[in-house]
């Protein structure tokens, strides 16, 4: 499976933990997208608070996962997913005075 990482961080502070893996990848058998990524924000304590992932991307499409649950979502681009989770990742920095280092 050829994978190239196109962005990969992880950022830990004030008890917050924000992990972005995001490869661009040729194998669109198992990820038709063309993206493999995991953008990821919890506790130290392992509670997810936000994650978008693809893990089973040809079986079980793009997934957001949240305290409250697990939803299945339509995929709007790799950049466009990008924003979204930082936008909702920011509400939570945002609260505790955080800043993650971020290429925007």
């Amino acid at each position: 499976m050829g994978q190239e990482l196109t962005r990969r961080y992880t950022h830990v502070e004030a008890g917050l933990v924000e992990n972005v893996v995001i490869r661009q990848t040729t194998d669109t058998d198992a990820y038709p997208s063309g993206w493999k990524y995991t953008l990821h924000l919890g506790t130290l304590e392992d509670l997810t608070l936000i994650r978008y992932d693809n893990a089973h991307e040809d079986t079980k499409g793009h997934e957001h996962h949240t305290a409250a649950g697990d939803t299945d979502v339509e995929f709007p681009g790799m950049e466009e997913l990008l924003v979204e989770f930082w936008a909702s990742a920011d509400e939570y920095w945002d609260a505790i005075g955080g800043s993650p280092p971020r290429s925007y």
